[in-house]
């Protein structure tokens, strides 16, 4: 039984052990953040999700992923009817229509999962999300 303002939830061992791999594998990354149990790195993991999501609902019905290859994502936004090209550069994702690393298609891109790989490959920084 949890203690007073926790509830406990079941996941398979599958996902627990991914999750507890790369908990392990990044200790000392994450005491650094104030992370000192696996249960805090997976809240954090928790809440770092639903951040990125609200970003994703709040913008998805203005823009839109239309693809992407090595090291770029294509938008479509819909409010300014235009297509935007986000691509890596400098080891941080910048908009080639807004000239800028830290527009609306930065942040829609940023927030898609699918993407993270290729982000990790090419060395961008994922920015702190507070």
């Amino acid at each position: 039984m949890p203690k007073s303002g926790f509830k406990s939830i079941t996941v398979s061992e599958y996902v627990y052990k991914k999750f507890f791999d790369v908990y392990e594998k990044s200790r000392k990354e994450l005491e650094m953040k104030g992370i000192t149990s696996f249960s805090g790195y997976l809240t954090s993991m928790m809440e770092e999700l639903m951040q990125r999501y609200e970003v994703f609902a709040k913008y998805a019905p203005m823009i839109e992923k239309v693809a992407t290859d090595d090291n770029r994502v294509v938008v479509k936004d819909n409010k300014k009817n235009r297509i935007a090209e986000v691509q890596v550069k400098g080891g941080e994702l910048y908009c080639l229509l807004d000239e800028r690393n830290d527009c609306v298609h930065v942040g829609f891109v940023y927030s898609l999962p699918e993407v993270y790989k290729t982000l990790y490959e090419h060395g961008v920084k994922m920015p702190n999300i507070k």
